[in-house]
């Protein structure tokens, strides 16, 4: 706040304003203050969306531990069914095989076609039915393959890798070769696909029917698990799908908590602010209005005598120098309006005792109007009245709430001037109570400045001091009443009062 003197040709008036620079460290400071006190709960928020991702990130890394479970486990079981079936091949190529081209043959040779086609029988009715999709032996002094059910294989070498290595050396192995995830059901990734390899030793089968130690070569069987690892991708992307649907509605849920708690919470940092600043008002005003109290009753006296004494005077001017007792009658214009001032720094500093009476609203506004009838014509401002014929009572000081209204009625006449309008009209409101309104032609009020006009001392006029519109809105508020204002520069301001029903 910094003081602002004003000076015209009649008088000197000290106003004080409020700079832009304090208006922004104003609210700056309630904004931090704001701030400071939704930090808990922004906490909260923070920490509930927080557990949602961790939730979510939670779940999606159990899907995938769920699916790699079911995929060993899919492995382990067909691994298993796939050696019980390489014994039964084991057991029933060396006995209807080997040893009948053994004996018949005088040895092995897959080259020799009845060889192969009891070979190819003997194999072939052993798979059938069993869904797998190739069985292949290798041969044991090099890594060539010397038979298999898929015709375009038989010949080639090095085709066994580790795990015919393994199996030479005695150990049954398995391989699973997949590909695919769960973008392969959107078709946003390579198809998927399931293969497993099983490679066991073809040994020497005693007469006993126990297998010997000598290894003859070694049997791969390959059996297509696309299907069941497709099955195991489409419980992985259930799991997904309904994890991120249910996220999603604890998350639409949370949201919506939190934003109407956020509003809740915002909206009573707010009220607390504003009843703190009101409280911090309060007691300004109430060391203001001590303050305005005592100089104004120290002030009131002595300008009653100055104007006695200017009054007493300006009679001996008139005996005794004819035509200068204008000078006197200047002193008498100025202590009245010294003393119209103090009256309305009394009337702010004092405490409003309200004598509260049944009364018809337009009683108080005909009275306001008669008063200012005057000065409307000698302005040249047309009145436009619109009094609602049946309105209801109210309870209202009618002495207070007359000044109230005269205050805004004043003020529409210096916003107007000379020439223009002013309507005042009222009405009763819907469920009870009243309803006024002026409204003036006038310059109108800047946006910026609406918000101020009715703090005490707050005033953009030469003349004056500020407390009009402050003292009406203090016995607006202690009638229960509520005032508000619609400006437009150059477009005129109305002024709305809306009272409560009486009761």
């Amino acid at each position: 706040m910094i003081p602002v003197i004003q000076k015209n040709a009649e008088n000197v008036v000290c106003v004080m304003v409020k700079t832009p620079q304090s208006n922004q460290s104003l609210d700056s400071v309630r904004q931090q203050k704001l701030e400071a006190g939704l930090v808990p709960f922004k906490l909260v928020k923070y920490f509930s969306f927080s557990s949602l991702v961790v939730i979510l990130v939670f779940t999606l890394f159990l899907s995938w531990i769920i699916s790699n479970n079911a995929r060993e486990v899919m492995m382990e079981q067909n691994e298993e069914y796939s050696l019980l079936l390489a014994e039964n091949l084991n057991q029933q190529v060396f006995r209807r095989f080997v040893l009948p081209a053994v004996v018949r043959y005088g040895g092995i040779k897959l080259s020799n076609p009845d060889q192969f086609e009891l070979l190819n029988g003997i194999i072939l009715g052993v798979i059938q039915g069993l869904k797998i999709d190739s069985v292949t032996i290798y041969d044991s002094s090099m890594n060539i393959i010397s038979y298999s059910t898929a015709p375009d294989l038989i010949g080639k070498k090095d085709m066994g890798e580790e795990e015919y290595i393994k199996a030479l050396g005695g150990v049954s192995n398995s391989r699973l070769a997949y590909s695919g995830n769960v973008f392969s059901l959107l078709h946003l990734a390579e198809d998927v696909k399931s293969e497993l390899k099983t490679f066991i030793p073809f040994r020497q089968v005693r007469q006993d029917g126990e297998e010997g130690n000598l290894i003859m070569g070694v049997i791969e069987i390959e059996k297509n698990l696309s299907r069941s690892y497709a099955n195991i991708i489409r419980l992985q992307g259930r799991i997904i799908l309904v994890s991120s649907v249910v996220m999603g509605i604890l998350f639409l849920v949370l949201r919506t908590i939190v934003s109407r708690a956020g509003e809740i919470m915002e909206k009573r940092a707010m009220e607390r602010l504003r009843l703190e600043e009101k409280l911090n008002q309060s007691e300004r005003l109430a060391h203001l209005g001590t303050m305005v109290a005592t100089v104004s009753h120290e002030i009131k006296s002595p300008l009653g005598i100055v104007r006695s004494t200017a009054e007493i005077l300006a009679k001996r001017i008139e005996k005794l120098a004819p035509g200068n007792e204008h000078l006197a009658k200047i002193i008498v214009d100025e202590t009245i309006r010294l003393n119209s001032i103090v009256v309305e720094f009394l009337d702010f500093a004092r405490p409003q005792k309200l004598s509260l009476r049944r009364i018809n609203l337009n009683l108080i506004v005909k009275k306001v109007l008669l008063f200012i009838t005057p000065e409307l014509k000698k302005r040249r401002i047309e009145l436009v009245t619109d009094l609602a014929p049946g309105l209801k009572d109210s309870r209202l000081d009618e002495e207070r709430f007359y000044r109230a209204l005269l205050n805004i009625v004043i003020n529409a006449l210096q916003a107007i001037g000379e020439g223009g309008q002013v309507q005042v009209s009222t009405s009763n409101l819907k469920g009870g109570g009243t309803r006024i309104a002026i409204r003036d032609s006038g310059s109108g009020i800047p946006e910026e400045k609406v918000d101020q006009i009715f703090k005490p001392f707050f005033t953009d006029k030469n003349r004056g001091t500020g407390l009009g519109l402050a003292i009406t809105k203090n016995i607006v508020d202690s009638h229960g009443a509520e005032i508000s204002v619609d400006s437009e520069v150059d477009n005129g301001t109305t002024f709305v009062i809306n009272i409560p029903p009486a009761k």
